[in-house]
């Protein structure tokens, strides 16, 4: 009897001490629109309508003050691109209640993607320079404050402000490959 009272108090120890919070569970972020790993729909590309595919994310660290999300490719051949990768998106100061971005999402303040501009920019690999599916890397960060930054902060203002805040980071990959190239 005593062993069970004991296994019992070492199982919630050890839950206490967990890094991501009271259940243990690990940060995660989702698509409803694509599976880690797969395809982007091209709704979400260039081709499409190129709006942000609805994204969500579960089991933020404990202490988690805002969300600061970034998507690149880092796929692009330095031909193109010296640094070999593209930023798609950033918005930052994501209110540590969401759980969620989707296209309509007035959520956070919104960054300069690689093209100079504010908000999201859908999957564009160019099939001249690199014919090749690409891939695109989502990633929530939780952040133990928010940022001081403006709208239309760039990506290395971001991560930054971020250096000494991150708690917890979360990744999903989506592949796309424009209509009419093939994979090499």
């Amino acid at each position: 009897m005593w062993i069970g009272f004991i296994l019992i108090a070492i199982a919630i120890a050890l839950v206490a001490f967990m890094p991501n919070g009271s259940s243990g569970k690990r940060f995660t972020l989702t698509s409803s629109a694509f599976a880690d790993g797969a395809s982007i729909p091209k709704l979400y590309s260039c081709e499409g309508s190129s709006i942000s595919p609805p994204l969500s994310w579960m089991n933020a660290p404990a202490g988690t003050k805002s969300f600061a999300l970034v998507l690149f490719d880092p796929d692009v051949p330095t031909a193109v691109l010296p640094a070999g990768f593209f930023n798609h998106w950033e918005v930052f100061n994501i209110p540590a209640s969401a759980t969620s971005l989707d296209a309509s999402s007035t959520l956070g303040t919104q960054g300069n993607n690689g093209s100079g501009k504010l908000g999201y920019t859908g999957p564009c690999p160019p099939p001249q320079f690199n014919p090749k599916e690409h891939r695109y890397v989502f990633t929530v960060y939780a952040l133990d404050t928010t940022l001081s930054l403006p709208a239309g902060a760039d990506r290395n203002q971001i991560e930054g402000a971020m250096a000494d805040h991150i708690l917890g980071e979360a990744q999903l990959i989506g592949k796309y490959q424009k209509v009419g190239t093939t994979a090499k």
